[in-house]
């Protein structure tokens, strides 16, 4: 009897699907557990074989924890509003809804493919009008709140306005202008317009002005990494800065918050390092430096107030507003000439430039301390968003700085003697400061809080916590995302009642940008008539909280019933790559911190552990062309000639061996090519790279699985390495991994013979093969070291050959642990075994250590030093059993030859010498 992969696979995964074998309730005496696969986005290309490794992991760890005992919540859903599904659809010529339609239909057909056990009962999309209701709704339940600093969590916005009413803002800093101060007489005073503008200043959602890249010819906003040196990717067209009003999140306002909650998780050392680096607590201190023959005063923020006497410039963004006022006419043309530079450059295009660029402003500030004039300069590595948009440079302890002096020879104050040598910054805080005036003397690190002391005692600065994380832009001037429940009318934003929702995307045949970088929908009369907002959410706004609709998809009256919620709660192993290092999940845990503080759920961290999966890497194969030809010459003779090195579709390859026949029909440009062989084969170059269709370097998992099938391919994509570092993939080895199925499957049934599996009483050698496996597949699963566990599997069946173990009683808990990572196999054979029931509801094999647990040793003997004979011995045996046991043993007296013993030497655990 054949091992018939794919007719048992198709068999098994019907009947998963009609018994919905996957359907979990949401009531339950069995433990809980949640185990969730980061939002993926349906893209119209496909799955390729990267994609799959993060799922395969969190199914095997499902199906673990159900056959534990367990009551295992694994769904799947889509990803499926954002720019990304916008853009294919303007690519292809088609509405984002059809074409999202058909992605997510083509991604599901290869899911289910490799066998997931997802509850598909609980499929989400975020472009479903059922799902972005509830969207919109928690964005209301953000507009409608504030961050109330005295009991660090969010209120109602009702709660802020009877405070108002009663005692203005005493004790309630605005968080948008700290300086802003009003009393109850003053708040009753204002008319509705003046109050709700206050209170914008609070909103946790609020809306704002923001600078965005707008670009004229495309009508549009564009993301940063759609700008290219001033440039559309698209087109070439000029890009500029513009502001328009744009939507935000007040998530600084959760910044200690998230970095305490980092305490309470398990992600990885290196990722709650980056999430700490991108919130950016610091402690320093703000001083304020009064611009020279001006009324302007320039406030500046260092983590380094006892460098205030090595200031030699101040470095402010080209933006700041105080800029255009303080330049002095002999400089507004350089100056001028610089800002329109640095407004055709995108943000991280000026955080990441390493040429050092500026210019001075003509314009100078005073020393608060020694009245010292010091020069403002102008560059575009500072920005108007982070800190106060000025820094104080200090060229002896700062590279940074140092380095914009040199280029600009910019005169450098040593404060830190010795430790200075001129040729380098030293940013140390352990020197002793010299030209410093009251500071000399003293150590750096001391001299910090004596001069922040004097700051506040002169009025000229205070002490200050700043984070680097700003808050977060939640509108997109696009179609293809859900509406905001947000009407306008005389400037007021008003909030649509829960009764309105879901405020429906409309549907047009055509979109294009609105007017003055306006959003889509501004085009649309019956929404401008309407007042309706014409910017559209993020695409992170639908995966900030879905983890939450997968609980209670179906509910029409509550995003997630509170009794479902509290018995989910968290989730407990999430599984996806680190390229959502910080944003979506700082603006999920914000998310869900927020619906915590409202009382919606009963927990404030989403995710318990998180499990970063390395990334899959393309193996790419070159071909190499003589250059103004199609003469195609092998790797190996390419090194001595001009060549262009060309990509060439790797499913053409086998291993580095050109399919030269495929090859021609594989581009109309490539239909006469010629080859240059070596030893009659065509040798491909070999690079390891990102997998990308650009690079033909993908592999379609469902040609793997129609020629190896599904099993084979999950536990290969397992066995490649540990699941947190990245590969390289390599068809190649798949083989090896077929090969071990099939003989497991001989076990069971032989092709010759049939059925070969007996139901008999197993041997202690082969329960300790099984209980050895036990424990070594119970320990990896639950470390998530699936690449050893697969190889436990692979010596357990070769030890099972070995003993020639056919035995039910030990062959079906091999099945049971194997499940999990090759169901198909496992059920069909478990099945045949004459079980009832599906593998996946049998109870995972207990181990047991006196299987394993030796009870002999085999001891080499040796007589006079030269091995003769190895005898087994029990463990506890005394050293005179073991003088009789060797003395009475045959070949041991043979090679005596009758000579008496001068000594027998017993080393327990090691080795045995007779000396005749």
């Amino acid at each position: 009897m054949e091992y018939q992969f794919r007719t048992i696979e198709k068999k098994w995964q019907t009947s998963w699907k009609s018994q919905k074998a996957y359907q979990v309730p949401n009531e339950s005496n069995k433990p809980k557990c949640y185990v969730l696969d980061m939002f993926p986005y349906p893209s119209g290309a496909g799955l390729h074989v990267g994609h799959p490794l993060g799922y395969i992991a969190s199914d095997i760890y499902s199906r673990y924890k159900r056959l534990k005992g367990f009551n295992v919540l694994h769904p799947m859903g889509y990803d499926a509003f954002g720019l990304p599904a916008e853009q294919y659809a303007i690519e292809h010529g088609v509405h984002p809804a059809k074409s999202t339609h058909d992605n997510i239909d083509n991604f599901r057909s290869q899911l289910d493919n490799i066998g997931f056990c997802y509850d598909w009962d609980r499929e989400v999309r975020t472009c479903d009008a059922t799902y972005y209701k509830w969207t919109q709704w928690i964005f209301l339940q953000l507009f409608n709140s504030y961050f109330d600093r005295q009991l660090n969590k969010a209120n109602p916005i009702e709660a802020l306005v009877a405070t108002f009413e009663k005692e203005g803002n005493v004790h309630h800093v605005c968080p948008a202008d700290n300086q802003l101060n009003f009393t109850a007489a003053t708040w009753n005073s204002w008319d509705e317009k003046a109050q709700q503008d206050v209170l914008m200043q609070y909103r946790l959602a609020f809306c704002g002005f923001g600078e965005v890249n707008w670009c004229a010819a495309l009508g549009t906003v564009l993301a940063n990494d759609e700008v290219i040196n001033g440039f559309s990717e698209r087109g070439g067209h000029p890009v500029e800065k513009k502001k328009l009003r744009q939507w935000y999140l007040r998530i600084t306002e959760y910044a200690d918050r998230l970095l305490a909650g980092l305490d309470t998780i398990q992600f990885s050392d290196a990722m709650k390092e980056m999430q700490s680096n991108w919130i950016g607590k610091s402690y320093g201190a703000e001083i304020d430096f009064k611009v020279a023959d001006h009324t302007a005063t320039v406030t500046v923020y260092t983590t380094r107030p006892d460098t205030v006497f090595g200031v030699d410039f101040l470095v402010v963004a080209p933006e700041h507003e105080l800029i255009q006022s303080i330049i002095p006419a002999s400089h507004e043309k350089e100056v001028a000439a610089y800002i329109a530079y640095v407004k055709s450059r995108s943000e991280r295009e000026r955080i990441a430039e390493k040429k050092i660029t500026g210019c001075f402003t003509g314009a100078y500030v005073v020393n608060p301390f020694n009245q010292q004039h010091i020069p403002i300069w102008i560059s575009e590595y500072v920005l108007a968003g982070y800190g106060t948009g000025a820094i104080m440079a200090v060229p002896c302890g700062d590279d940074r700085d140092f380095k914009f002096a040199q280029h600009f020879n910019i005169p450098i104050t040593n404060i830190i003697g010795d430790a200075y040598d001129g040729t380098a910054a030293n940013p140390t805080k352990e020197a002793i400061l010299t030209n410093s005036e009251f500071l000399n003397g003293i150590v750096q690190k001391e001299a910090i809080a004596i001069v922040n002391e004097k700051l506040e005692a002169m009025g000229i600065g205070k002490k200050k916590v700043n984070f680097r994380m700003r808050d977060a832009a939640f509108s997109r001037q696009r179609y293809w995302g859900e509406p905001f429940p947000i009407q306008w009318k005389n400037g007021i934003a008003y909030p649509l009642a829960e009764s309105e929702l879901p405020l429906l995307l409309p549907t047009v045949e055509n979109y294009g940008p609105g007017p003055d970088g306006e959003g889509p929908l501004a085009n649309i009369e019956d929404w401008k008539a309407n007042h309706f907002e014409t910017n559209t959410m993020p695409g992170y706004a639908g995966s900030s909280w879905y983890f939450l609709r997968y609980m209670d998809p179906h509910n029409t009256t509550a995003f997630c019933d509170r009794k479902v919620s509290d018995y989910w709660g968290q989730v407990d192993l999430y599984i996806g790559g680190t390229e959502h290092a910080v944003g979506h999940l700082l603006y999920s845990r914000m998310w869900t911190k927020a619906l915590y503080d409202l009382g919606h759920i009963g927990f404030d961290e989403p995710f318990k552990k998180l499990l970063n999966q390395g990334m899959i890497q393309g193996s790419s194969r070159f071909v190499y062309r003589k250059r103004g030809t199609q003469v195609f010459v092998s790797a190996g003779l390419a090194k001595t000639m001009e060549v262009d090195q060309l990509h060439v579709d790797v499913n053409i390859v086998d291993g580095v061996e050109l399919d030269t026949a495929a090859f021609k029909k594989w581009k109309p440009d490539y239909a006469h090519a010629t080859f240059e062989l070596e030893e009659g084969k065509y040798i491909c170059g070999v690079e390891v790279e990102k997998m990308s269709k650009s690079k033909f370097n993908t592999v379609n998992p469902d040609d793997l699985v129609n020629k190896y099938g599904a099993d084979t391919f999950r536990m290969y994509e397992m066995f490649l390495g540990p699941v947190e570092q990245s590969k390289p993939w390599d068809t190649k080895g798949i083989e090896g991994v077929h090969r071990f199925l099939k003989k497991l499957w001989r076990l069971f049934y032989d092709e010759m013979k049939g059925k070969v599996w007996v139901d008999e009483k197993a041997t202690p050698a082969e329960l300790k093969v099984l209980h050895k496996t036990i424990k070594k597949i119970e320990e990896d699963t639950e470390r998530h070291s699936f690449n050893t566990a697969v190889s436990g599997f692979m010596i357990c069946v070769n030890e099972l050959f070995d003993l020639g173990c056919h035995k039910k009683e030990v062959l079906e808990q091999v099945l049971v642990l194997l499940a999990p990572y090759a169901p198909h196999i496992s059920e069909e054979l478990w099945a045949l075994l004459g079980n009832q029931g599906i593998v996946i509801d049998a109870d995972f094999p207990i181990f047991d250590a006196q299987h394993v647990t030796e009870t002999s040793k085999e001891y080499p003997v040796s007589i006079n030093g030269k091995v003769r004979a190895n005898i087994a011995i029990a463990l506890d045996a005394s050293e005179a059993e073991v003088h009789k046991i060797v003395l009475d043993n045959e070949l041991i007296q043979k090679w005596m030859e009758g000579k008496p013993v001068k000594k027998l030497i017993f080393v327990k655990g090691k080795m045995i010498n007779v000396v005749v």
